[in-house]
Parts: structure tokens; C-alpha cells; sequence
């Protein structure tokens, strides 16, 4: 299996999809269940048996696909696309659980929706064909747009045309310049390809990267969300079911943020440089503006949302510090905002199936009646605000040591943002489970069941074993930070003797060479 293990983790769960639909639908939950563990049983071997040392692409599947194009059937995993796929699959499992008792309508459609929905974020974070990338990459939206459409809130319409809208114009120019890379690498080397590698080695103008790497960062942006291009994400949070939002949260938003990481920095990295005092200053208004936004919801979900483009922010800033530290504190950030927020918007989502109300104001004194709910509540809002010894605060230390090595300053501003996300966290914490029961619907609240306490477990052992032992996440993406980090190096410097343009990385902050070479 080892030639098309790939290929197994990425379409499994599509023909778990086409199960559900053909099975009678009592079994629509037994069987979405078992193709989601399954899942994470095939992941699972993966993550265990790459070879940390190296950088390079590894387990690698290549066929031809449309040969007169020069598209090909190409499949790889390296250090950081790994540590994506794992939490792809463990998010979903926890996903497919977590509703079983909020959906109550067209099961049999949702259920295959989530899954087909995994084999398009997998097969994002696996193609190394660029055409092959943007297939998977515009395949994520059908089933994410149906999930908000159908069982959505009552705004569910326009959040999902919104959520489609922004995301489509961002796939479109990503799209044309996809299509100019190819036809200028055929012109350069005679023949015709789509391969990730060979645009790595591309030599490309400083006009020409100005321009596409403005088309593939707007693609970017909207997916992460950066400000300003966050409009859409408090509406789709809102909105969308819980299961939606989990995945949205945890795996969806990380697609822009791999995408800069894959594809704008070691592709474009002179355009990089001349963008990145500006995307630095985004991602810092970013930090505050969604800290400040939260503080003042009245909602639980929409604080959590705002609370994305803040946390999200911070992966951005550790991206653009470009050094080792900066980047292993965003891949870090990117794992520790899965864990994280998927496990407060499942928390809201199973107080809404209780109360069937988000506000805050309707709550307080949980902690009385719901007392596990109070304590894994708590948990999850510590790890959030970066509670040493929790998930949260490895990776914002690392973004932040990563910021001051480059400027201090940037480092100052975005502490700002931790002690505000604390501040907001606390008092939502506060006014929800501390204090008197002022509403008497939520003295007759159910505490957590044991299906929904075995949703939080691997969450919570996560957020513990991050927090405390981060060493093994580190190991498995440094190398191939290295390498993505030798790329850009080698890249801008070949620039630089053709444009006379700006050095991205400085040669102290190259992470050490990965020892494996390309494939």
C-alpha cells in the first residue's frame, strides 16, 4: 500500500461519502464514524514513519494525468503538509461525533458533505501539481457552501453566498496566475508542466512576481482571514452548523496561511520582501482589531469568531518574521488554533443544543449545574489565552521571539493583542460560568454525556501534550522549514543578481539545510 498510501488518505472518505448515500440511512452515523476513524488509522502510520530529518517530499505518488497539458496525478507529504493532514483527520472524526445530535435533517447528505469535504482539504495539503492544487482547492468549497446553505442559522443564505463570493474572486486570480506561470515556464524551458518544484526553480522578473504574487496572496488572505478580507468569517461562523465551524475553524482557515508558506514566499520571494512591512502591519491590525472586536460581542459564537482573525493574525506575523523561530511558531499557532477554537465552538454549539441561545447575557453560574462542561470549558479558554503548560503558549512565544529578533516593535504591538485576548476570554469565562444561576432554564441544564466527553478527550490530550512535551511537532516540521527557508534563500538571491532587488532572508536567520534532497 505504501505506493498509494497518498492516495488512500486523500479518497477515502470520498467513497465513505458515496457509502452514506447508498446505505439505508440508519446506518448513516455508524458508517460516517467508521470511514472517519479509518481515517485517522491510515494517518496515523504516516506521521509515525516519515523521516523527520528529512525536508524533502516523501511518500511520493506520480502518474500522468492530462499529459498534453503537462498536469500529472502528484501526491507528497513533507514535515509541515503532515502535521495538517493529521489534524484534517482527527478534527473531522471529531466533527462526525460531535453532530451526531444536532443534525436532525437530511442526515444522510451532511454526513457525506463532511466527508467529501475531507478528501478536498487532504488533497490541498498533499498535491504538489499546481493545477492538480487548485482542483482540490476550489473542490473545498462546494461542500462547505452546502453545509452553511442548508444547515445554516437563519441568515444561512447570505453567509454562504458571502462565504462563496469572497473565496471564489480570491481562487479566480490565483487561477490566472496559475495559468501565466505555466505558459512562462514552457516559454523559459521548452516544456510544459504544473509541478510545484519546477516553479522553484523558475527565474521570474520583480515586475512579475509583484503581480502574481499579489493574485496568489489575495487567495491567501481571504482564506486565513487577514484584516481587511475578514468580513466574511463572523457570518459563516455564525451561521454555519457546529460541525461546520469546527472544520472551518480548525482546518479551512489554515488553508491560506499554508498556501503563503507552499506557494507565495518560495515562488515570489522578491515580491515577498517588498510586500512584507505591509502584510507585518496587516496581521498586527489583524491581532488587535479582532481582540478589541470579541471583547465587545454579545455572542458567544461571534466572539470566538472575531477571535480567529486575532489568533490567525499571529500566524501571520510569525510567517513574515521569515526566520525558524517565526515559522515554528506559526505552524504551531496554526495546530494549537484547531485544537483550540474547534474545541470552543463545539462547546457552543452543545450549550446551544441545551438552551438553543449563544448569548451571553443568558447565562452565568454554569458551573453549578454543568460541571465537567465548566471544567473542560475552562480548559480550552486557558489554552486559547496561552496558558503556560497548555497548547497555546508555546507557539505564541515562538511567533513573538521570532517578531523581536526582526524588530522589537512588531514583537510590543502583538503582545498587546495576548493581554487583550486574555482579557476578553476571562470575562466571557466569567460572566458565563462563575457567579449566581440568574436564569432559571439553566439550573434543569444536562451536563456533558460521555459520547460528548469522548469527543473532548484526544482535544484535550492534545492541548496538554503540545503544551507541556512540544518537542515531537517541532522535529517533524523543522527540516522542512529548513528547506522551504533554503528555497526562498537561494531564490532571492538569484533575484537579486537579475533585479538588483532586496534580500528576503538574511543569512542569519536560514534555518540549517534539510539533509534530504528534492524529489
Amino acid at each position: 500500500m505504501h505506493g498509494t498510501w497518498l492516495s488512500w488518505i486523500v479518497f477515502l472518505p470520498l467513497i465513505g461519502a458515496a457509502a452514506v448515500m447508498l446505505l439505508p440511512q440508519r446506518f448513516t452515523r455508524l458508517v460516517a464514524t467508521l470511514f472517519a476513524a479509518a481515517e485517522v488509522a491510515i494517518a496515523l502510520p504516516l506521521w509515525w514513519r516519515m523521516d523527520s530529518s528529512n525536508g524533502a517530499w516523501q511518500f511520493a505518488e506520480l502518474r500522468d494525468w492530462i499529459p498534453s497539458w503537462g498536469a500529472s496525478y502528484s501526491l507528497a507529504v513533507d514535515g509541515i503538509s503532515s502535521l495538517l493532514v493529521l489534524m484534517t483527520v482527527v478534527v473531522t472524526l471529531i466533527a462526525v461525533v460531535g453532530a451526531f445530535n444536532s443534525v436532525d435533517k437530511r442526515a444522510r447528505e451532511f454526513f457525506a458533505l463532511i466527508l467529501a469535504l475531507e478528501t478536498g482539504m487532504l488533497g490541498t495539503f498533499l498535491a504538489t501539481d499546481l493545477l492538480l492544487f487548485y482542483v482540490f482547492w476550489e473542490a473545498m468549497l462546494i461542500p462547505m457552501y452546502l453545509l452553511i446553505g442548508v444547515w445554516g442559522g437563519q441568515r444561512r443564505i447570505y453567509a454562504a453566498l458571502k462565504f462563496f463570493l469572497y473565496t471564489m474572486v480570491g481562487s479566480v486570480l490565483m487561477l490566472v496566475a496559475i495559468l501565466w506561470l505555466y505558459f512562462h515556464h514552457r516559454s523559459e524551458a521548452g516544456f510544459a508542466t504544473f509541478a510545484l518544484d519546477a516553479y522553484y526553480g523558475l527565474p521570474l522578473a520583480a515586475a512579475a512576481q509583484t503581480w502574481l504574487f499579489l493574485a496568489f496572496a489575495l487567495a491567501f488572505a481571504i482564506k486565513v482571514p487577514m484584516f481587511p478580507f475578514h468580513t466574511w468569517l463572523p457570518d459563516a461562523h455564525v451561521e454555519a452548523p457546529t460541525a461546520g465551524s469546527v472544520i472551518l475553524a480548525a482546518v479551512l482557515l489554515k488553508m491560506g496561511t499554508y498556501g503563503f508558506l507552499r506557494f507565495a514566499m518560495p515562488i515570489f520571494p522578491v515580491a515577498s520582501a517588498e510586500f512584507t512591512p505591509w502584510i507585518v502591519a496587516l496581521a498586527i491590525i489583524g491581532i488587535l482589531y479582532g481582540a478589541l472586536v470579541a471583547m465587545v460581542q454579545p455572542d458567544l459564537k461571534k466572539l470566538v469568531a472575531y477571535s480567529s482573525v486575532s489568533h490567525l493574525g499571529f500566524c501571520m506575523l510569525g510567517l513574515y518574521a521569515l526566520n525558524t523561530q517565526g515559522i515554528t511558531g506559526a505552524m504551531l499557532q496554526m495546530l494549537n488554533h484547531g485544537v483550540s477554537t474547534g474545541a470552543l465552538f463545539l462547546l457552543v454549539g452543545m450549550i446551544y443544543e441545551r438552551r438553543h441561545t449563544r448569548l451571553i447575557a443568558d447565562f452565568g453560574g454554569l458551573w453549578k449545574p454543568i460541571p465537567v462542561f465548566a471544567v473542560i470549558f475552562l480548559i480550552v479558554m486557558l489554552s486559547s489565552i496561552g496558558l503556560p503548560g497548555t497548547n497555546g503558549f508555546i507557539g505564541e512565544f515562538l511567533v513573538l521571539l521570532g517578531a523581536f529578533r526582526v524588530n522589537p516593535w512588531w514583537a510590543a504591538a502583538a503582545a498587546v493583542g495576548v493581554i487583550l485576548s486574555a482579557c476578553y476570554m476571562l470575562w466571557m469565562f466569567q460572566r458565563v460560568v462563575f457567579g449566581p444561576v440568574t436564569h432559571p432554564e439553566n439550573e434543569k441544564l444536562t451536563d456533558l454525556s460521555m459520547r460528548e466527553r469522548l469527543v473532548f478527550a484526544p482535544l484535550l490530550v492534545l492541548i496538554f501534550w503540545m503544551g507541556v512535551a512540544p518537542q515531537p511537532f517541532i522535529d517533524r516540521m523543522q527540516a522542512s522549514i529548513g528547506r522551504t527557508l533554503q528555497i526562498v534563500n537561494v531564490r532571492t538571491r538569484t533575484s537579486h543578481a537579475m533585479n538588483d532587488a532586496p534580500i528576503l532572508v538574511a543569512p542569519a536567520a536560514i534555518a540549517p539545510t534539510a539533509s534530504g534532497g528534492t524529489r
